[in-house]
């Protein structure tokens, strides 16, 4: 067998109970192997993270601030190495790695910042009588120990905006990344130790799904946070409802064209939201509704943008889609598209496969109890209809279970201020697609999409308990 990559348990790299084989999906070519931890190692994890929430508290900001910049630097210095890895693991083209591991950087950085100015606030407790003579003030304390699940999709920056909040409020954290792309999140627990930070706050233990019950119902571990489909992640929550849980979970993201609209900004941001990462992106543009006015227009640019994408190999310069992550998701994709056309849709380009590589697909003509009109693809597909009333396409971009981002291209500031209170969505972004995201701002969905909010500053306040002094002179 070929060398297995060890995992982090302690501060150390052990061997684990089993082995993960890690493979192209682009190529199928093996990729790497990397060891799973079993039940006693998952313990031993949770045990070394217990020790290290006690190591933690004795660092000072600066201590903790410094180590964080210490990783994002680490990063840098490992870019290259990085790069190439997602691009094998996760085939995700080169342009797209590169990019995750700029934000995986600003996102330790902002944490590092952070670690700085975290602080309570002020309460006035004499607004009564009682509280005359007295001083109160918060705390923000963390909660113990974060159990962080991460999906392929993203595997160095979702990782590290679990584990950058964590340690910069405190908390040791355990990563348990997706079997599909363990190798990138193995390198970042080697920058780790070297970050001067206390060596068991982190660690990156690979396990099979049936191990993770006994680590999120463990009395040990107070938070758990997860990144990945709406159904097991409300599993996750129902199984530990006295546990802190931040769900980020799926989308159907919709985008709203009105006539006013600027029209190559719309199409363009829409080409891009609908097809980057071959739409494995949980606010990817599925469902686009443009006015009757400009909806030919539209409609012909957007597929003949479709139409022009690269298609090739992942490590390709040029390449703009590339396989999905395995066979059976383009399947699942390919099935959703006939069972659409089959009951009238009308397919406008695409919805060819080869392996695991489906082509940039558009259909219109669609009907809300279409699985491929209301339910999560994460495939790179895209619905485009037409609507002539505002309030009725808000009322279409609305009709789904789920709630992450949602975007509106207009030049009408009274119509971006009416979507910004009506759509029922975690954001709202006005002339610009919905899968905007700077790694500072809250992000989080609302119904079926997700529970809590992730963006350093804001995962900091999920990771922490509010706790009340009061002195009295």
């Amino acid at each position: 067998m070929a060398t297995v990559k060890r995992i982090l348990i302690g501060g150390e790299w052990v061997e684990g109970a089993d082995v993960i084989e890690v493979r192209s999906p682009f190529s199928g070519e093996p990729v790497g192997n990397v060891f799973s931890a079993g039940p006693e190692q998952n313990q031993d994890a949770v045990a070394n993270a217990e020790q290290a929430v006690t190591d933690l508290s004795k660092l000072g900001r600066f201590q903790l601030a410094r180590g964080l910049r210490n990783v994002a630097r680490g990063i840098e210095q490992r870019r290259q190495e990085l790069i190439e890895i997602i691009c094998l693991e996760a085939a995700k083209p080169v342009t797209l790695c590169r990019a995750e591991i700029e934000r995986a950087i600003a996102t330790f950085d902002v944490a590092a910042s952070e670690a700085e100015r975290f602080v309570g606030e002020v309460v006035p407790v004499d607004t009564q009588a009682v509280g005359k003579g007295k001083f109160a003030f918060t705390k923000r304390v963390p909660k113990g120990i974060v159990y962080g699940i991460t999906p392929f999709n993203y595997p160095i920056n979702l990782a590290a905006h679990k584990i950058a909040p964590a340690l910069a409020s405190g908390n040791a954290v355990i990563i348990k990344p997706s079997p599909r792309t363990p190798l990138s999140a193995l390198i970042l627990g080697e920058i780790f130790l070297s970050s001067g930070l206390p060596k068991k706050a982190l660690q990156i233990v690979p396990t099979d799904v049936a191990n993770i019950d006994a680590v999120i119902t463990d009395d040990r571990v107070a938070m758990v946070s997860f990144t990945g489909s709406s159904d097991v992640g409300w599993s996750i929550k129902s199984r530990i409802p006295k546990k802190t849980v931040a769900l980020e979970l799926g989308g159907a993201a919709p985008v709203i064209v009105d006539e006013t609209a600027d029209l190559k900004k719309a199409v363009e941001k829409c080409l891009t939201g609908a097809f980057v990462f071959s739409g494995q992106v949980c606010i990817s543009v599925q469902r686009i509704y443009v006015h009757g006015d400009l909806y030919d227009e539209f409609t012909e640019r957007f597929v003949e943008g479709a139409g022009r994408l690269k298609i090739g190999s992942p490590g390709d310069e040029s390449t703009q889609i590339s396989s999905m992550i395995d066979e059976s998701a383009a399947q699942r994709a390919e099935s959703w598209i006939k069972e659409a056309t089959n009951n009238g849709a009308r397919l406008l380009c695409g919805g060819n496969r080869k392996g695991s590589m489906l082509s940039p697909t558009v259909l219109t003509e669609t009907s809300p109890e279409m699985r491929i009109a209301s339910q999560e693809i994460f495939a790179p597909v895209c619905v485009v209809e037409r609507y002539t009333e505002f309030e009725s396409a808000i009322e279409s971009a609305n009709a789904t279970r789920y709630g992450l981002q949602a975007a509106v291209f207009t030049a009408d500031i009274a119509r971006a201020m009416k979507a910004s209170e009506l759509l029922r969505f975690g954001g709202v972004m006005i002339n610009e697609g919905p899968t905007f995201r700077v790694d500072n701002m809250p992000y989080g969905g609302v119904k079926d999409s997700g529970y809590g909010r992730e963006g350093v500053r804001y995962a900091m306040e999920e990771m922490t308990d509010i706790r009340i002094v009061v002195m009295s002179s």
